[in-house]
């Protein structure tokens, strides 16, 4: 295989909807039979997609924003959080009535038994209110951690733990990754274990944590719903996801 495809999830491969076009999976297919290896690069943890990998035979992926990547069914790289510091964040977190939502690559476990903002944030991705453990951290590599605040109020914690990047995702939601963490990270991983050259990658995405992932790839495609931050960096800009957006894109291409 000469080229490499990665695909964000959500606005991407998913529409407004959360569903997958029947164009997306016709092109993924055509992708495949034209020799092309189709990856997923997304912010979601592997339980969050199982099925979406087994609708479209894909078994190799960047999760977490980067911190945890599979090739082929096998883990290639971890990077988890610093356990220390994520309980130091989530004693802050609960003085300032903030909820968090920890996650590893099996489940996740909320640090409150119920949220608004854990049920509308997480509910848009179509999963129930995650279950109440909140010490659910200690001992366990957690690769993703949620933080649920009014936008703005994930200032003070990104002056108060310089050791985590926070991207905000929705209205009430923030990932928090390791410092240096993104989904471009991954994809080195990913691209080193495969050898192949950079002009020959290629990513589709459409949220502020597309930002590095587009720009490290050889081609970087923004669909055209996406943010204005990355449709400004894109080497291209295809349609909206909702309008067979990765259709057009790969078309567009020459790919498929």
């Amino acid at each position: 295989m000469s080229k490499i495809v990665f695909f964000d999830i959500d606005g991407t491969l998913l529409d407004h909807d959360k569903n997958l076009p029947a164009s997306a999976k016709e092109a993924i297919g055509l992708l495949k039979e034209n020799g092309v290896f189709v990856a997923i690069a997304t912010g979601r943890a592997p339980f969050m997609f199982e099925s979406l990998r087994k609708e479209l035979d894909i078994d190799s992926f960047v999760s977490f924003n980067g911190q945890y990547v599979v090739f082929e069914g096998e883990a290639i790289y971890k990077n988890p959080l610093n356990g220390e510091k994520i309980e130091n964040l989530y004693l802050k977190a609960e003085e300032k009535g903030h909820p968090v939502v920890f996650m590893n690559h099996r489940t996740m476990k909320s640090s409150v038994k119920h949220h608004e903002y854990i049920e509308m944030s997480l509910g848009g991705l179509k999963f129930a209110h995650p279950e109440h453990d909140h010490t659910f951290y200690v001992d366990r590599d957690l690769y993703q951690t949620l933080l649920f605040c009014e936008e703005g109020a994930e200032g003070y914690y990104l002056e108060a733990f310089p050791e985590f990047k926070l991207i905000r995702w929705h209205p009430y939601s923030v990932d928090i990754l390791p410092a240096g963490g993104s989904k471009a990270e991954g994809i080195k991983k990913m691209i080193e274990r495969l050898g192949f050259k950079t002009e020959d990658v290629y990513a589709f995405g459409d949220g502020l944590n597309d930002l590095e992932m587009l720009e490290t790839v050889g081609t970087g495609v923004a669909m055209g719903n996406a943010v204005p931050e990355l449709k400004e960096l894109a080497n291209m800009v295809t349609k909206d996801v909702d309008d067979n957006g990765i259709w057009h894109g790969l078309k567009k291409l020459n790919l498929i």
